[in-house]
């Protein structure tokens, strides 16, 4: 049974607070430019929607880059749904790159872009309805707010403070934790001490939320898949067919916590 309230909160960022879809696509297409030629392909509002309904597959920014590359060589949608690591590998390996080649370079895009345009970037960015006021109304009560997210810590906390809510750097656990999320969740629960603590955890990723449930020592944290965020109408069935995930929408998150509960 779901705790009344959490006393510890963590959030995902993208595609939970952060709708970053087309700031995404964009950064995504420079750095396919970087690794493969883009003299004889185009930016069409065809190939962005493709990207767009596809982004559950990615995990992490790497995948972003390569997936502009599948859809370029006519990968079908439904195929990179239901075979995205396969292919997503065979591309690399084609090429001989390697994932951490192009993270890099996604990063250095990313960097180059806001030193250079800042509010542009900013701008590609669009806050969930509600959502900001909500997280800031949670982190002036006593709850502990965290976010926990593959996103780079520095890019969230630029983010939040440009939506007039500055989380303290400590409270950000991004993708420079190079660690699974499961892992902070633990951390986040150990360092309570308090046999009391009722830890709630909202991600959009179903995938994610699977792996913090194969952990034994993490059996009493509360899962919500975020409807809102980067999943597919499968990945939402899954949630409401599992015992231990709520599906949570966003008029449900931005009211009390009691209206969180199915």
């Amino acid at each position: 049974m779901t705790a009344i309230s959490p006393t510890i909160l963590a959030l995902d960022f993208d595609g939970v607070i952060c709708n970053g879809l087309i700031e995404y696509f964009q950064v995504a297409w420079r750095t396919s430019c970087k690794f493969w030629s883009c003299a004889n392909q185009n930016q069409t509002e065809d190939l962005a929607n493709k990207f767009y309904r596809l982004r559950p597959v990615i995990e992490t920014g790497w995948e972003m880059p390569v997936l502009i590359k599948a859809l370029l060589e006519g990968f079908e949608e439904d195929k990179i749904l239901q075979e995205w690591g396969d292919i997503s590998h065979k591309i690399l390996r084609q090429e001989d790159f390697v994932a951490q080649e192009i993270a890099e370079m996604l990063d250095k895009q990313r960097d180059e872009w806001i030193a250079t345009d800042k509010n542009g970037w900013l701008n590609l960015h669009k806050f969930y309805p509600g959502v900001v006021e909500k997280i800031q109304s949670i982190y002036n009560t006593q709850i502990a707010l965290y976010i926990v997210t593959t996103k780079e810590g520095r890019f969230v906390k630029e983010l939040l403070h440009q939506a007039g809510f500055d989380l303290p750097q400590e409270a950000i656990f991004g993708k420079e934790e190079k660690r699974p999320k499961y892992e902070i969740l633990r951390e986040l629960k150990q360092e309570a001490n308090d046999l009391t603590v009722s830890l709630w955890f909202i991600e959009d990723r179903i995938q994610t939320l699977k792996k913090v449930k194969e952990q034994p020592d993490l059996e009493d944290v509360e899962l919500f898949l975020a409807d809102w965020g980067y999943n597919t109408p499968k990945d939402r069935e899954t949630a409401q067919k599992d015992m231990r995930i709520q599906l949570i929408s966003l008029a449900q998150f931005v009211q009390d916590f009691d209206q969180w509960q199915s």
